[in-house]
């Protein structure tokens, strides 16, 4: 698995964002995550060796995950990413948006019914986001499609969109006044993916989880850990 990165910054848009890890780690650092820039990783995927390989090898590339891909800043830089992507036909590259209506504008000319080599997932925080969100993403022209609940701060129904999705992820907010997340709520969403036979992971708890109505506050680096101790993960 390999990270690219090649801008970074970002701008909240929506509730989801309140608590974002990147504003965060920036806020901490003294930099402004407003201000999007190039990272000098932005050719990665075809920086080679001295032997001609690539440097970065075949398989997953998580892509854009300090920012967001369709953001309209990197519109001039976006074409160029897109010319790599082609090229590195070996890489599977996942890239996850909360501005999935640019999705048809930001595409390549070539993109068609989409490439096989282009995951997109597609954010959704709550019932009124999946609503907004997956009434467009459900008639987008994409190979691969993942829908990832998180931080998911409330019940959320997903049924009617999940037609032709691959993988929907679920996990609570991370913050020391993080919204707290309801393990009933992660179940309904399993239910729903087992009744339209799409995958479905449990990535994280939240930092307050209630669970059989008892609230528990946990700690950060736990969050992944009790996920995967629930063992709720199904695969059709």
């Amino acid at each position: 698995m390999a990270m690219w990165n090649p801008w970074r910054g970002c701008h909240r848009c929506s509730e989801g964002c309140k608590f974002c890890y990147i504003h965060k780690g920036d806020g901490k650092r003294g930099v402004n995550t407003d201000e999007i820039v190039k990272t000098d990783n932005f050719y990665a995927p075809v920086a080679r060796k001295k032997n001609g390989e690539y440097k970065m090898k075949p398989g997953l590339v998580y892509l854009g995950f300090s920012t967001d891909f369709l953001l309209p800043d990197a519109d001039d830089w976006r074409k160029e990413c897109w010319d790599m992507i082609r090229e590195r036909n070996d890489c599977t590259f996942l890239f996850l948006t909360k501005r999935i209506e640019r999705f048809m504008d930001c595409v390549p000319e070539d993109w068609g019914e989409g490439w096989d080599n282009v995951v997109v997932g597609c954010t959704v925080e709550n019932q009124r986001r999946a609503e907004e969100r997956l009434e467009i993403f459900s008639k987008l022209p994409v190979r691969h499609k993942y829908i990832i609940c998180q931080p998911m701060i409330s019940a959320i129904n997903l049924e009617a969109y999940l037609d032709g999705v691959e993988l929907v992820m679920a996990g609570g907010e991370s913050d020391r006044f993080a919204r707290p997340m309801d393990y009933a709520w992660v179940l309904s969403l399993r239910e729903q993916c087992i009744r339209k036979g799409v995958a479905f992971e449990f990535r994280q708890c939240g930092t307050h989880f209630i669970k059989d109505g008892r609230e528990y506050t946990l700690q950060k680096k736990d969050l992944c850990s009790q996920a995967r101790k629930a063992n709720i993960n199904y695969r059709p």
